[in-house]
C-alpha cells in the first residue's frame, strides 16, 4: 500500500505547479510593469506557506513568516543583479551570477536569528538601495509577446515542484526558519529567466526584472502581517491577510503607473 502521506503530497505538487504555470503564461503575454506584478504575487510562496500550514500550527508559520522576510532581501539581490547583467549580458552571464548573489546573500541572512523588527528595517535598508539602482536608466521596451517552445510548461512545472517538494520536506526535517527560506527560493523569477531572455532579449527581461523589485516590496507587510496574526488569528486568516497585503500593493502600484502615464500623456 502506499503512504496516505505521498498521495497527497503529490497532489499537492501538482495543484501548485498548475498555478504557477498558468500565473507564467500570463506574464508573457502582458509588458514588463504588469508582468512583473504578476511574477511577484506569491504564486509559489503562496501555495509553500498553504501546505506548511496543513502540516504545522500557526507557531510554525509565524517563525516561517521572519525568516522569509528576512530572505526577501536575497530576492531584492537577485532582481538588482540580474535586472543590470541582461542589460548587455547573455542569459548564461545574467542568471548565474544572478542566483550566485541570491545564495551569498542568504548564506550571510541565514547566520542571524531575526526578529520581526529586524528583518523589516534589514528590508527597508536593501531595497532602498536596490531600487534606485535597477531602476536607473531603464531602457524603454516592447510588450513581452514569447512565442510557445514544446519544453516551456514542463520546464516551469518542474521548478515550481521542485520548489514547493523542497519546501515541504524542509520543514518536516529541519523547521521553520530553513522552510521559510526556501520558501523564497527565485524560483518563478528563475524560470521566467529562462523562457523570456532567449525570446525577448535581455532588455525587455531586464525591464520585466527591474519592475518587479518594486513588487517584492508588498513581501515586506505581506511577511510581517503573516508573522503577526498567525498565532492569534489561525494560518488560514493570518494568510489571507497576507495575500491581502500583496495583491494591495501590487495593485496600488499599477494604479499610481497608470495616473501617471495619462499625466504624462495630457502635458502639452
Amino acid at each position: 500500500m502506499i503512504d496516505p502521506f505521498w498521495l497527497l503530497f503529490a497532489a499537492k505538487l501538482a495543484l501548485a505547479a498548475g498555478i504557477v504555470v498558468a500565473a507564467s503564461l500570463l506574464v508573457e503575454r502582458s509588458g514588463p510593469v504588469l508582468g512583473a506584478m504578476i511574477a511577484t504575487l506569491p504564486i509559489s510562496v503562496g501555495p509553500a506557506y498553504v501546505f506548511l500550514a496543513l502540516e504545522h500550527d500557526s507557531a510554525f508559520i509565524a517563525g516561517s513568516a521572519v525568516a522569509s522576510l528576512a530572505v526577501n532581501t536575497a530576492t531584492a539581490v537577485f532582481l538588482t543583479l540580474y535586472s543590470l547583467l541582461a542589460r548587455s549580458r547573455s542569459l548564461a552571464v545574467s542568471l548565474p551570477l544572478g542566483l550566485l548573489g541570491w545564495a551569498v546573500t542568504a548564506a550571510l541572512v541565514s547566520r542571524v536569528d531575526w526578529t520581526l523588527p529586524g528583518a523589516v528595517a534589514l528590508n527597508l535598508i536593501v531595497f532602498a538601495a536596490c531600487l534606485p539602482i535597477a531602476l536607473r536608466r531603464l531602457a524603454a521596451t516592447p510588450p513581452v509577446r514569447a512565442a510557445g517552445r514544446r519544453w516551456d510548461i514542463p520546464a516551469r512545472a518542474a521548478a515550481v515542484t521542485g520548489l514547493i517538494a523542497a519546501v515541504l520536506l524542509i520543514g518536516r526535517a529541519l523547521g521553520p526558519a530553513a522552510a521559510g527560506f526556501a520558501a523564497l527560493a527565485p524560483v518563478v523569477t528563475g524560470s521566467l529567466a529562462l523562457l523570456l531572455h532567449p525570446r525577448i532579449g535581455g532588455p525587455a527581461t531586464a525591464a520585466v526584472f527591474a519592475n518587479a523589485l518594486i513588487g517584492m516590496v508588498g513581501y515586506i507587510p505581506a511577511l510581517a502581517l503573516l508573522h503577526l496574526a498567525a498565532p492569534p488569528l489561525g494560518s488560514a486568516a493570518a494568510l489571507g491577510l497576507a495575500l491581502a497585503a500583496c495583491v494591495a500593493w501590487n495593485a496600488g502600484t499599477l494604479a499610481l503607473r497608470g495616473r501617471d502615464r495619462k499625466a504624462a500623456t495630457a502635458r502639452p
